[in-house]
């Protein structure tokens, strides 16, 4: 089966639209879909033409056929490196499911269990093995996995690599030996979450310096975001957003262990069924209660962040941050974890003042670096620009992540409600103009201090400037949330400088926009009423976007095909998901497929699938 990579591929270094061909044949017969989306087919095209990639992909973006699918058509054994036992066990059970030899090597893996995998291995009988960072990087293990030809390298969730990312792990930096232990392998990183400074931090430490970068849009479609302040704990908010969500799949993060407890204990008695999840519960527990919440239609898990990557349950209907996290990175990870079906959801923040002082605590107690914590505490900052600006929050984030001609969302809070705010367009003017005066070659602190004049040691060439000092009407505090609101919007941009970010210009037109005085920018009013624009906007939001809607004629064939799911997963004792989709169920039932060969047109029903279950779902159609 395995043929060495280097002289099997050296070919596709100079044209790969045959290996793309059975690329998308496999994407067709293995997975069900016709083709692929988004940057899929590029960042695949690189794999197969033997070259390591960097891709940032969203959520539900199909981050994981970027490495799966190369490795089922290049010659040898693919390695997939991540993080989480749960995140391997969720995507080895959905690839088995669909047919694909796969399997992981973790601390539950029995010793007969991992015998028989590796005599697959060894007889070439296996396509993908997955192992977390510290399994892999076991003198034993690499030195028995590079006895064998390797299809590629993956490495999930690879922004855990970066001390400038939001999950910091250091023993995501001893992968960066891969590159001299599998020299001719190619190597995959691949996020969905990492900003510029994050970027060249992996590339660096993974050793991908030369590799092809690609960036998708970090548009979430589906996710309707909103974000509003809290009273107290906020749990009495809590359980009202909950409860006029009723029969849906959601997840509710809150900050510590004891909120977790008394969150689902509240939800229970309201008669929800609500699980709690954190990492001083047993592992035994832990476990059970995930299995719960993957099978189960409607539930609500409670958690830490302690629950996080692995969760691939695609019909989360909303994410609710009872606290908010740290940085935009983390949220929108986290809010991710809604929608991933790419159907309707909602994610919403709750956060006050306390939340931002305890976070500013937790990070300046930290041993890190002086310079990591910097950062820490500018991406928090920004996070909490954004939750209290007055811009729409998807484009704030979209804009933050660097992407550039970005648009309203039309379904968050802001664009749904828009909050009162306060006119900052001349101060705006002032800090962009110093900004191009300065050149960008200073950062955000020396900026606000040359517009209170109060630059230490300052030049004579910069204290004659016109804009020296001209910024009195604002604290130190006041510029900076305005610096952000500018970052947010595009206006400004922060270049990493390699650990020490300069503010420059952003977009040039809108620059001009603001100094005609045709583009307002607004800093929020703080709200004073109790039913702030933020909580009036998730009311609005939530009832014009819901779930998937089945037509009224195919609900009584879509709930027996669930029915049917249901009880092939407990046999199976997988999350109902893995055997299909809601989205996919509602596209049979609405097509009521009489052949295999009709079925098989249904998006998500791939041959393996087809084999597997044809019969019995064509069954379910014919009695229904």
């Amino acid at each position: 089966m395995y043929d060495h990579p280097d002289s099997a591929y050296a070919a596709h270094s100079h044209g790969g639209s045959a290996s793309l061909d059975a690329a998308r044949e496999v994407l067709r017969r293995t997975f069900g879909h016709a083709d692929f989306r988004g940057l899929q087919a590029g960042v695949i095209g690189e794999l197969l033409a033997g070259r390591s990639a960097l891709a940032v992909l969203p959520t539900g973006g199909g981050k994981s056929l970027c490495y799966q699918i190369p490795a089922l058509v290049r010659p040898g054994l693919g390695l997939v490196v991540s993080p989480l036992i749960a995140l391997m066990a969720d995507q080895v059970a959905g690839l088995q499911q669909a047919g694909v030899a796969a399997e992981r090597l973790d601390s539950n893996t029995l010793p007969g269990e991992r015998a028989e995998i590796w005599r697959r291995i060894d007889d070439g009988r296996l396509d993908l093995l997955y192992l977390s960072p510290e399994g892999l990087m076991q003198p034993s293990m690499l030195e028995r996995l590079s006895r064998l030809p390797l299809a590629l390298v993956a490495v999930d969730e690879a922004h855990c690599v970066s001390q400038w990312g939001h999950d910091f792990r250091p023993e995501y930096r001893m992968l960066g030996r891969l590159a001299e232990v599998f020299p001719h392998a190619p190597r995959l990183a691949v996020t969905a979450t990492a900003d510029a400074r994050t970027r060249d931090d992996i590339r660096s430490e993974l050793r991908l310096q030369g590799a092809a970068e690609f960036v998708d849009s970090f548009a979430r479609h589906e996710l309707a975001l909103n974000a509003e302040r809290k009273k107290g704990k906020g749990h009495d908010r809590v359980i009202e957003l909950v409860t006029e969500r009723p029969n849906r799949a959601g997840v509710v993060y809150a900050g510590s262990r004891d909120s977790t407890e008394k969150l689902a204990e509240k939800l229970i008695a309201e008669g929800i069924p609500a699980l709690a999840y954190h990492a001083g519960l047993d592992k035994g527990v832990r476990a059970r209660r995930l299995e719960e919440f993957l099978e189960a239609d409607e539930a609500v898990m409670v958690a830490t962040i302690a629950f996080g990557m692995g969760v691939d349950k695609p019909d989360v209907r909303f994410v609710i941050h009872a606290d908010p996290p740290a940085a935009i990175e983390a949220y929108w990870q986290e809010i991710g974890r809604a929608g991933r079906d790419r159907q309707p959801a909602e994610g919403i923040t709750l956060y006050s003042s306390a939340d931002l002082a305890w976070a500013v605590r937790r990070i300046e107690a930290q041993s890190a670096p002086d310079e990591v914590k910097a950062v820490q505490l500018r991406k928090l900052r920004q996070f909490y620009a954004m939750l209290e600006g007055v811009t729409c929050r998807a484009a704030a984030v979209r804009r933050y992540f660097g992407e550039e001609g970005v648009e309203r969302c039309g379904v968050c809070d802001i664009c749904v409600s828009p909050p009162t705010g306060v006119d900052a367009t001349q101060a705006a003017q002032k800090a962009l103009s110093a900004a191009h005066r300065m050149g960008g070659r200073f950062g955000r602190g020396r900026l606000v201090d040359h517009l209170l004049g109060k630059t230490k040691d300052v030049t004579q060439a910069e204290a004659q400037m016109s804009t020296f000092g001209i910024g009195k009407e604002f604290s130190p505090q006041g510029w900076r949330d305005l610096i952000d609101t500018l970052v947010f919007e595009g206006l400004l941009r922060e270049d990493p400088n390699d650990g020490r970010p300069l503010i420059g210009l952003g977009d040039g037109e809108g620059v001009r926009q603001v100094y005609r005085g045709e583009r307002p920018v607004s800093l929020r009013q703080q709200p004073g009423a109790a039913d702030s624009p933020g909580r009036s906007g998730a009311g609005k939001t939530a009832r014009k976007r819901q779930a998937l809607t089945v037509p009224l004629e195919d609900q009584a064939l879509f709930e027996a095909l669930r029915g049917w799911r249901r009880e092939e997963a407990a046999l199976q004792h997988v999350p109902p998901y893995v055997i299909f989709h809601d989205a996919t169920l509602a596209e049979i039932a609405a097509a009521r497929p009489a052949t295999l060969g009709a079925l098989a047109k249904a998006g998500g029903v791939g041959q393996g699938k087809l084999d597997r279950y044809g019969e019995a779902v064509l069954k379910v159609v014919r009695d229904n």
